[in-house]
C-alpha cells in the first residue's frame, strides 16, 4: 500500500481513537415539584462546538394511524427532512403555526411528495384542521448531544465530547420554557450526575 495512504489510515484512526478517549457521559436525572422523575423529558447539551458538530439525521417519519401521529414526540437535529405518510382511510390536513416551522399539507391520504425540513431549532407543535383531538411535537435541536429520559426520569448523554455546555430539558407538558433552568457545566471524567427539577407540569390534553 501507499505509505501516504498508510499515514492517513493511520491520522484517520488516532482521531477515532482519541474522540473516544475524550468522550464522556453523563447521567442526568429529571424530576417534578415533588422529586418524581418526569418520563420523556427531552435533555440536550448545548455549546458552540455542538452546533458546528451538528449534521441532519436521515429522514424520519411522523405516520397518522388511528387519528394518531406516531409518535406523538419526535427530536431531531436541525436541518432533518420529516414525512407524513397517513395510513388511516381518511384524510389528514396537517399543519403548524409555530414559529420555528410554519406549514401545511392539506387534506391528502398516502405520502406527500415533498418532505418537510426543519431548519431552525425550537419546537414546531403540528395539529389535524380536521381532527382536532391529534396533537404533536417536532423538537428541533441545534446539537446532536440529546436523549429523552426513562420512565424513572433518568437518561445517560454518552460519546459527548469533553468541554464546556449549557445543560437543557424540554417537556411537552411545560407551561413556560422559560422556567427551567438552564445549567453551565464542564464536562469532564470527574463531573458529578445531574438533577434537574421542572416546575408545575400540566398535560396539554
Amino acid at each position: 500500500m501507499n505509505p501516504k495512504v498508510l499515514f492517513s489510515c493511520y491520522l484517520s484512526l488516532m482521531g477515532l481513537f482519541s474522540a473516544a478517549l475524550s468522550a464522556t457521559p453523563l447521567q442526568v436525572t429529571v424530576v417534578d415539584g415533588a422529586g418524581q422523575g418526569v418520563a420523556g423529558a427531552v435533555v440536550f447539551l448545548e455549546s458552540a462546538a455542538a452546533s458546528a458538530a451538528l449534521q441532519a439525521a436521515s429522514p424520519v417519519k411522523i405516520v397518522q394511524r388511528d387519528k394518531t401521529f406516531i409518535p406523538e414526540i419526535t427530536v431531531v437535529p436541525r436541518g432533518t427532512a420529516v414525512s407524513f405518510p397517513n395510513e388511516d382511510t381518511v384524510r389528514h390536513h396537517v399543519y403548524s403555526f409555530s414559529a420555528v416551522k410554519q406549514f401545511e399539507i392539506k387534506l391528502y391520504v398516502g405520502t406527500p411528495t415533498e418532505p418537510v425540513v426543519f431548519e431552525q431549532s425550537g419546537v414546531a407543535v403540528l395539529g389535524c384542521n380536521i381532527h382536532d383531538e391529534m396533537i404533536a411535537w417536532v423538537v428541533v435541536l441545534d446539537t446532536p448531544y440529546y436523549a429523552s429520559t426513562d420512565a424513572t426520569g433518568r437518561v445517560n448523554l454518552t460519546q459527548v465530547p469533553a468541554g464546556d455546555y449549557t445543560l437543557r430539558v424540554w417537556h411537552k407538558d411545560l407551561l413556560s420554557e422559560s422556567d427551567v433552568p438552564k445549567i453551565s457545566l464542564s464536562l469532564n471524567a470527574n463531573t458529578p450526575a445531574q438533577r434537574v427539577t421542572l416546575p408545575e407540569l400540566v398535560p396539554m390534553y
